[in-house]
């Protein structure tokens, strides 16, 4: 039977004793994992002996036999492992050349977490609870109901103060495929209007960080005005977080809802391959290139249609979706100029409204891609 994961994200309230312990366990994740990364940088510096997660393990288990880290004891033994794991993947990931080298996990971030595996079920919900190793049973906002075992848990004290929790669930594929309402659409996204499909409707986006940025403004002056370590500069800064995460919160609530929406309606869904990491070196259009959040967009999208028995197909960044007539096929070179959004093909007189044109271009392109390659 095959399986399939998928994460569930939950909001927490811990009691004050509850908080204690989540801060304590946040303190001591972060120490394994720093102490750790300087012992591995050292070994290899000074004997050229790289130390593997297996030998970090059984190093853990005699430090926390030492007098003087004892207290390592007092919290739950496996968030200390897998701060290790997570060390050894940084480091994996490392020599893959996917990210830089290890830092050192600081105590002043103010957004913090650490994650815990499901042992004989350490980690259960009971009622509006959920229980969680050494912490206990603690008070739960289920906001959705699921299906299948709980691989592990990552507790999360986000920077406004407010506590969640992700649970990662395997359950059966079967259980989550969903049919779909076998249309075939094009999508352009865009800027004006977050993205236009083949059958000409245009979604707007809600645009969060435009319309909240006079407020966020607001709150980081008074913010840079309180004094420094004081409680007046502690509660501000927990304004600041809480409109950052209001902006965050809207935009993810509107693409949710739009991939779904997109996933359930299409059998086919064809979008253009951004290169998105290229268009945000763009100092005028970076701002709201990330405000639009595209590949967050396609992420989405593409489990998505894949649990609704769909497909997303990608056309090639280099495309002329949007040069291009849908009705005749006539390359139109003067619409390389952005501020022309409607234009009348030359060849067959056809009117075009810029981004409709280019999603149905898109379409086209995706399918006939698609036959040539099976």
């Amino acid at each position: 039977m095959e399986t399939y994961t998928l994460g569930y994200k939950f909001r927490i309230y811990p009691s004050k004793t509850q908080e204690i312990l989540i801060h304590r366990t946040l303190g001591c994740v972060r120490f394994v994992f720093n102490h750790f990364l300087a012992v591995r940088r050292d070994e290899w510096k000074v004997n050229r002996n790289p130390l593997t997660y297996v030998k970090t393990s059984r190093l853990l288990t005699d430090l926390k036999k030492r007098e003087e880290t004892a207290w390592l004891s007092e919290v739950d033994s496996m968030a200390l492992q897998e701060a290790l794991r997570d060390l050894d993947h940084a480091y994996e990931n490392f020599f893959a050349k996917r990210a830089r080298y290890p830092r050192f996990k600081s105590k002043r971030s103010h957004s913090q977490s650490y994650r815990t595996r499901n042992q004989s079920g350490g980690i259960r919900i009971e009622g509006n609870r959920i229980k969680l190793p050494k912490v206990g049973f603690v008070k739960i906002k289920q906001s959705r109901e699921f299906v299948g075992r709980i691989l592990n848990a990552t507790v999360r004290r986000a920077a406004s103060g407010k506590y969640f929790i992700s649970l990662c669930v395997e359950t059966e594929k079967e259980s989550l495929l969903r049919p779909n309402g076998g249309k075939q659409i094009g999508i352009d996204v865009g800027l004006r209007a977050f993205c236009s499909d083949s059958d000409g409707n245009v979604t707007q986006s809600p645009r969060p960080l435009k319309k909240l940025q006079r407020k966020l403004c607001r709150e980081q002056r008074r913010f840079s005005r309180k004094l420094p370590k004081s409680m007046n500069r502690d509660k501000a800064r927990v304004r600041v977080a809480r409109v950052h995460e209001r902006i965050a919160n809207i935009r993810r609530d509107f693409l949710h809802k739009l991939s779904t929406q997109l996933a359930r309606e299409n059998q086919t869904v064809a979008v253009e391959h951004l290169n998105v990491k290229g268009m945000l070196r763009n100092h005028k259009l970076a701002k709201s290139v990330s405000d639009a959040s595209w590949s967050e967009f396609f992420r989405q999208l593409t489990y998505k249609t894949e649990l609704h028995g769909g497909e997303l197909l990608k056309v090639d960044t280099f495309y002329p979706s949007s040069q291009t007539c849908s009705a005749c096929g006539y390359q139109n070179p003067l619409t390389k100029d952005l501020s022309v959004r409607e234009w009348d093909c030359p060849k067959c007189g056809t009117h075009h409204d810029r981004d409709v044109n280019a999603a149905k271009n898109i379409l086209c392109k995706a399918l006939e891609d698609k036959s040539t390659v099976a």
